[in-house]
């Protein structure tokens, strides 16, 4: 029996694969122009498929573009919260996903803690993706990098720029430097750096990733420029990371230090007057809505992968 082709990491897959899946969704993207939006993909890979999509977090960008992704792809989905299943009374992951496996043909999964995802792959017959957990959250970086391509083209070779949390996005951002060929730099407070682990990893297939505190010489001619919350729904120390993030907010003097045409990136949701300012993610340099709207085609280039439609 074929080894599902899981999506969990970033870092798990070879160049090729990953710049496979995010010219395939530019590719699905350029396609669509003037559809609306439940018309369904020319090649519809996933036809006859059912995608299952566990939400043990709260979610509009996941939820939203994974149910839009695949009844694009011509297949169909089923949601579900963890209080829903007896996952949330006690079975185990392992049951679960044998459970789901003979009844799905693949699982999204948005957790807290990445072991669970990762026993769910293990146990899985079917592919499984990561929908976020605290550690990484690819599937966010996948369409990041559509929106730049799509305004600065290939991304090799540019700089981005991370101001704040070393959390599961800047992970993967560090995942994807070493994959895509960017250089990479982190301002963050020395209480929140990035995994070390990521770091080291990166390092060592060769991407240049740069940690500092000093957040101006981080930007500093950077070509793209990305911030996230300060506080995340999982963060108990709400008030110290207040305090500790207030002079890494992304303002319109910040962005000055980048190249003139810097452009800026969120994930969202965001929080005006924290980490970036209105006139920063509202203005004229952000990305941010064209990212959010490229998570339904990273999301579908994904699948289509995870079916063997991709790559």
């Amino acid at each position: 029996m074929t080894a599902p082709r899981h999506f969990l990491d970033l870092w798990r897959h070879h160049a090729t694969t990953l710049r496979a899946i995010l010219d395939d969704a530019k590719a699905r993207k350029a396609a669509r122009i003037g559809w609306p939006h439940g018309a369904v993909d020319a090649d519809a890979p996933a036809a006859g498929r059912t995608l299952a999509m566990i939400f043990e977090k709260n979610s509009t960008r996941t939820r939203f573009s994974f149910d839009a992704a695949i009844r694009q792809l011509g297949g169909s989905g089923i949601i579900s919260t963890g209080s829903d299943m007896q996952i949330g009374r006690g079975e185990t992951i392992e049951d679960t996903a044998r459970t789901l496996s003979r009844m799905v043909d693949a699982v999204m999964l948005r957790t807290d803690d990445h072991a669970k995802l990762e026993t769910l792959a293990a146990a899985a017959s079917v592919p499984v993706i990561n929908g976020l957990t605290d550690k990484s959250h690819p599937c966010q970086i996948i369409a990041d990098l559509q929106a730049l391509e799509e305004h600065r083209g290939p991304v090799a070779g540019q700089t981005i720029a991370w101001v704040g949390d070393g959390n599961n996005v800047c992970a993967s951002y560090i995942h994807a430097a070493a994959k895509f060929g960017f250089k990479f730099t982190i301002a963050c407070p020395a209480a929140y750096q990035p995994n070390a682990d990521d770091l080291r990893r990166a390092r060592g297939e060769g991407a240049a990733v740069i940690v500092t505190h000093d957040l101006r010489a981080a930007v500093r001619g950077a070509d793209c420029v990305v911030s996230d919350a300060w506080v995340s729904m999982s963060d108990l120390d709400h008030q110290e990371r207040l305090i500790a993030f207030a002079p890494f907010q992304v303002d319109e003097n910040l962005m000055a230090s980048a190249a003139p045409d810097a452009v800026f990136l969120h994930c969202l949701p965001a929080h005006r007057g924290e980490e970036v300012t209105a006139g920063v993610i509202d203005g004229p340099q952000s990305l941010v809505w064209e990212a959010a709207e490229n998570r339904v085609h990273a999301q579908k280039s994904i699948l289509a992968w995870c079916f063997g439609a991709v790559g």
